[in-house]
């Protein structure tokens, strides 16, 4: 049998490059739609991938090695088992914790743009290597979500620019974590015409500065959703100098998680984008309400902050639905912020639901926002 189809990482290869012998590192759910593999043996027997073929969602860890193996097959052309692709059940695919070659990804997607793919997760992994020039026209999967956290890549800055050219046009959710690098090329990168959506929580290192380089001007102008949880964020104000910057106008701003303080006295005022209607700032260590919010907002979210009192009325922005849950002023036995300083001030059901930090800033907007994706 050919070996060219292994490019397909660990999908295809039990089907095409090796016979089926153990299936311990894979286990399907009784209804054959989740599939999850951990390949940790130090010879781990790919051939139990096979059982993947049937799933819908497929979660395959490589156990941190590298996948060099499979670059034998990496030139060939994916025409020849497009049919074998296109007859998969695959709808969502994670590929976590491997070291991967930078040219092995690129003819990964090139195979995947015969699937039925929508949601794509790389974890984990640093890819080595300089990627072969992008074609003139995408020819990898047509997603609608690409989720990335902790990925290394060995092009820096131009990263984001060389993977957007393998990929048909229709992304609507990026969500990048833990990222190396959000400094983007922004004279490479295209525009994203249909991306409603962009995460870039837990990146704490990012900060206001980042953020500017990261929304490369007029490269996002769909965008109805920026989630910037747990992203180094330190005033509302410099998010929206941030936004005014590269011209996006989104609907709904997360800036929860982030250790935000009140705008500092004399800083130039800033204009909030005229679409936006919901600003989360739940979770931020908020003595008081920031001045300088927008006008006016449909949803304004503080719970869970260290407000002593009621907000009074010239404090906050017109505001359809205001969430004050969790904050001291409403729990009598909450110890006071401004009364004891080197107690935290925090609801105690809040500091529980901290935990929540972890958790994927797009999952916390598709919940609340569910029209976005």
């Amino acid at each position: 049998m050919m070996r060219t189809p292994c490019l397909l990482l660990l999908l295809l290869p039990p089907v095409l490059c090796v016979s089926e012998t153990s299936l311990e590192p894979c286990e399907v759910d009784d209804d054959d739609f989740r599939c999850f593999c951990n390949f940790t043996d130090p010879q781990p027997d790919w051939s139990s991938a096979f059982q993947c073929m049937i799933a819908v969602e497929v979660e395959i860890h490589g156990g941190g090695r590298s996948l060099e193996q499979f670059l034998k097959g990496a030139d060939a052309d994916p025409k020849q088992y497009a049919d074998m692709v296109k007859a998969l059940r695959l709808r969502r695919l994670t590929v976590a914790s491997a070291q991967v070659p930078a040219v092995l990804v690129t003819a990964f997607l090139r195979a995947l743009g015969y699937s039925r793919l929508k949601e794509l997760t790389l974890q984990d992994l640093e890819v080595t290597g300089t990627p072969p020039p992008p074609p003139l026209e995408a020819t990898g999967p047509a997603l609608s979500t690409l989720t990335l956290r902790n990925v290394s890549w060995a092009t820096g800055s131009a990263w984001l620019a060389e993977l957007q050219r393998w990929l048909k046009p229709g992304l609507k959710v990026l969500n990048i974590a833990q990222a190396h690098s959000l400094a983007f090329s922004c004279a490479q990168l295209r525009t994203f015409p249909a991306l409603t959506t962009l995460d870039l929580s837990d990146n704490p290192g990012l900060g206001e500065h980042g953020l500017t380089s990261a929304l490369c001007p007029q490269k996002f102008p769909a965008l109805q959703a920026l989630v910037l949880r747990n992203a180094g964020m330190d005033t509302p104000n410099g998010v929206c100098a941030a936004m005014a910057v590269a011209g996006v106008q989104p609907r709904h701003l997360d800036l929860s998680h982030n250790s935000l303080r009140a705008t500092a006295p004399g800083a130039p005022a800033c204009v909030w984008p005229s679409a936006l209607d919901s600003l989360n700032l739940s979770f931020s260590g908020l003595g008081q309400v920031p001045k300088g919010l927008p006008a006016r907002l449909s949803v304004l979210d503080l719970r869970c902050n260290k407000l002593n009192r009621e907000p009074r009325l010239e404090e906050l922005p017109k505001v359809s639905n205001l969430t004050l849950d969790g904050n001291p002023f409403l729990d009598p036995e909450a110890p006071k912020y401004q009364e004891n300083p080197t107690t935290s001030g925090v609801v105690p059901s809040c500091a529980r639901s901290s935990l929540a930090v972890g958790m994927s800033g797009t999952l916390a907007v598709l919940q609340r926002v569910g029209g976005f994706a």
